[in-house]
């Protein structure tokens, strides 16, 4: 389970109000400073104050305004906060729709909300200055990762991990539950964007489950989804 102590400022922007305030509840007891707003017109208001938010979470289906629009009018206006979209719907064209506008990151309801709060925390940290991206500490069974300081822990003891390894964990974290082609890993972790043949990451990964796993023979937390990548499954 992950934890910090920041006090980023968030908009949460969502008009299911047992949503909204579920989220806010989450988000506020991990240190956050939350407001909520429930519709477009009011969520719009908020950004044209100019208050100082660090990033929103804003759903699609509003009232008054829907989240695509909520979007476009607030970047005209010069709200650069980074944004993760909320919505029931999974369509692809959606999607698309939401990145193109410049959305952040896209999470489809229902979602996890350990998912959403590491989706949050990755944004921030490619959107914040160094001195203020949180202190991210995530565990794996009885290994404690600090994604912060690079040091890692089991009962105690240090755990030696390279800087690759760390961001090969913190990609497989973020994308929790979903398979995580070579490719994929290649392109977001590597930099790589040529199609090209390489064990380097089935290396890596084994590095990696020698250090997390119970029985890395048979790997409880990284999953391999043969022909295709990997999967981790967390706890």
């Amino acid at each position: 389970m992950p934890s910090q102590d920041t006090s980023y400022r968030m908009l949460i922007v969502e008009d299911d109000p047992d949503v909204g305030q579920a989220v806010k509840d989450f988000f506020e007891f991990s240190g956050y400073d939350v407001t909520l707003a429930t519709d477009g017109e009011s969520a719009l208001e908020r950004m044209r104050k100019n208050e100082d938010f660090d990033i929103v979470l804003l759903d699609v289906m509003l009232p008054n305004k829907n989240g695509f629009d909520v979007l476009k009018e607030s970047q005209e206006m010069g709200f650069d906060a980074p944004v993760l979209m909320l919505t029931g719907k999974g369509e692809q064209e959606d999607i698309l729709r939401g990145f193109g506008l410049g959305a952040d990151d896209y999470v489809v309801k229902p979602f996890n909300a350990e998912e959403l709060s590491m989706r949050v925390k990755a944004i921030l940290h490619r959107t914040q200055p160094p001195d203020k991206t949180p202190m991210d500490i995530y565990y794996v069974g009885d290994v404690e990762i600090n994604f912060s300081t690079h040091e890692a822990r089991r009962n105690g003891d240090d755990l030696s991990f390279t800087a690759l390894e760390y961001d090969i964990m913190r990609y497989l974290i973020q994308n929790r539950g979903r398979t995580v082609t070579r490719k994929q890993l290649l392109r977001d972790v590597w930099g790589i964007e040529q199609e090209i043949i390489t064990r380097t990451i089935d290396r890596h990964i084994a590095s990696i489950r020698k250090k997390i796993e119970p029985d890395p023979a048979s790997p409880t937390y990284i999953e391999t989804v043969y022909g295709l990548g990997y999967r981790y499954t967390g706890d």
